[in-house]
Order: C-alpha cells, then sequence, then structure tokens
C-alpha cells in the first residue's frame, strides 16, 4: 500500500501536537483513527518516527527527517488545487513593490506565491532593499508600495501599520548565553561579542533606538549586509546577534540557534506599509494589499510565519472563519 496524503497529514499533526488526543480533535477524527493511520505510515516506512514519553510522543531522528519533506508534499499538493481552482480568475495586471531585508526574504515572498496561485494572471515584482532606499523609491514612483520594518520619516509617506514583530538576541549553540532563557542587559550586554546589520538596516535603527543607554559599553566584532550572514557568523561562534524573530524561525527549530528574548526591554516593533501621496490604489493592488493583512489578524504564532506550509495552513483556517 502507498502512503497517503491522509496519513501524512495525520502525522503533521500528531509531530505538531505531541499527543494523539489532541491530534484528534485538531482533525476531528477519532483517536483510534490517528492511531490507527500512524501505525500504518510507520510500518510502511519500516521503523517509528517518534519516542514514546508516557502520552506524549515525540519526533525521533526518522520522524524529523519525515517532517519537512511531509509538509512540502502536503502544500504543493495544496498549490495544484488552488492554480486548478482558480482558472476563470479575471483579477490581472502588474504590482511593482518593495520591502526592507526581513520582509522580503522571509514574509513577502510566501505571501505574493499564495496570491500568485490564487490570481495567476496578476504578475509581482519585488525589489528588496534597507528601509531607507526603499523609501525612496516609493516616493520616486519606481514602485507601488513598499513593506518596512525601520522608521520612515518623509511627510508625502503615506503609513499603514501591518504587523507586530519582536527583535531577540540570538546565540550559538556553544554560546555560553545559549544555556539562558533570557537575556539580561545589565548582566549579559557588556561581557558580549556583537555582529551588527549594516547602517540604514531597519532593524539596527530599532535596535540602537531601544539599547541607547548602553551603547557606550558594546563590543562590535564585525558588521553585516545580510540576516542570513549574520546568522551564519553567529551559529559559528563568533558572537551574538540582535535580528528579528521572523529570521530565525528553523535554526531554532533544529537547534542551529537559540532565540533570546531581551529582558527588561520592550523590542516588539510595527510592520509597516508605505506608500506616496495621491497614489491611485487599483483592484489589483487593492486585492493584493487586503490578502496580505492576513498577517495582521492572525494570532501571536505569526513570529514563525516563515514556511510555505505555515502560511498554506493559517490562509485555509481565514478562509473557513469567511465562511
Amino acid at each position: 500500500m502507498s502512503i497517503t496524503l491522509r496519513q501524512l497529514e495525520i502525522f503533521i499533526a500528531v509531530a505538531e501536537t505531541a499527543q494523539v488526543t489532541k491530534a484528534s480533535k485538531k482533525l476531528f477524527v477519532t483517536q483510534s483513527a490517528v492511531s490507527m493511520a500512524l501505525a500504518e505510515l510507520e510500518n510502511q516506512l519500516g521503523g517509528s518516527l517518534f519516542d514514546r514519553h508516557g502520552r506524549s510522543l515525540l519526533l525521533n531522528e526518522r520522524g524529523r527527517y519525515l517532517l519537512p519533506l511531509g509538509k512540502e508534499i502536503i502544500c504543493q499538493v495544496g498549490n495544484v488545487e488552488n492554480v486548478m481552482s482558480e482558472k476563470n480568475d479575471t483579477l490581472r495586471g502588474q504590482i511593482d513593490v518593495v520591502a526592507s531585508t526581513t520582509v522580503g526574504d522571509y514574509i513577502l515572498p510566501y505571501l505574493i506565491g499564495a496570491f500568485r496561485r490564487m490570481h495567476p494572471q496578476v504578475h509581482i515584482n519585488m525589489l528588496v532593499h534597507h528601509t531607507r532606499y526603499a523609501e525612496s523609491l516609493v516616493l520616486d514612483g519606481n514602485v507601488d508600495v513598499g513593506f518596512v520594518e525601520g522608521p520612515v520619516c518623509n511627510p508625502d509617506t503615506v503609513v499603514r501599520l501591518w504587523f507586530e514583530d519582536e527583535l531577540v538576541v540570538i546565540a550559538g549553540p556553544t554560546d555560553p548565553l545559549a544555556h539562558k532563557k533570557t537575556f539580561d542587559v545589565e548582566e549579559d550586554f557588556t561581557n558580549t561579542r556583537w555582529i551588527m546589520r549594516e547602517k540604514g538596516s531597519g532593524t539596527l535603527a530599532i535596535f540602537q533606538e531601544k539599547m541607547k543607554d548602553y551603547l557606550d559599553q558594546m563590543h562590535v566584532v564585525m558588521e553585516m549586509g545580510h540576516p542570513e550572514a549574520i546568522k551564519k557568523a553567529v551559529e559559528s561562534g563568533v558572537g551574538v546577534a540582535c535580528l528579528s524573530s521572523l529570521t530565525v524561525c528553523r535554526e531554532v527549530e533544529h537547534g542551529w540557534l537559540k532565540s533570546l528574548k531581551i529582558e527588561g526591554v520592550d523590542m516588539k516593533r510595527k510592520l509597516q506599509v508605505i506608500s506616496r501621496k495621491n497614489l491611485e490604489i487599483n483592484d489589483t493592488l487593492a486585492e493584493f494589499l487586503a490578502f496580505c493583512d492576513v498577517m495582521s489578524s492572525c494570532s501571536k504564532s505569526r513570529a514563525c510565519l516563515s514556511s510555505p506550509w505555515k502560511l498554506q495552513s493559517l490562509l485555509a483556517k481565514q478562509s473557513v472563519q469567511k465562511k
């Protein structure tokens, strides 16, 4: 017998809830159906996927290997269904957007992909630049709208709040801070080697604003222009960094990095949609902006919406709620 999509859905639900009972409630099926499907899948794959700890089921090495593959399969099937069901879509046109680095690399590509599956006649171009330059592109009319994380100040810029993000300190698995649950500014700041974002970065601007009382004590060992480079440097033990929680979900889940909330300092920030005054918003752009608003209506777990699977799950829930 071949592996079925239902078996993969049940496996994923159990992996995410760690219990048969919770998985059955999530999928609206009986506990026996979940147990049976899981047993069949493990039998077909020639071994267990979970380690049993009391009532909890925790992924073993085989299960951890299967999980991202299973999610990708379910995601691709969903993509096919969306494309085939939207063949008669009438929305068409071109949208030009710019995004600052965090949004452009970790959130907007998935939103654009999901939107294009629903509206295949819409062509979307996206540029990625730091906030300051993104704002200039918007004001010069080179793009329609921008999605940014840093402060904007030009009076001709129209700003609309999008959703909330949070900056966290990241440390490599061998760093002494990796054993802590939070980053204590008073205790940990001065004895830390910092890897910083480049000047003009929205993340850097927010960090400097929040930490202005401690900047003169800061030991900066390196500056880098992209979160991916910073993450690799942190992972290799060069130092620690402060990045958006949106950028490090996968690394934290795999144990490659440790994410620490900063104790005693509010590191939350508002991501924004910006446009120029007197911009004419056509139906296509209006539909795209409304679609992106799904990010502001979901729960606090949105900090880890950095995979197509999680975004697809969110969109499915939103669709059910609207009906």
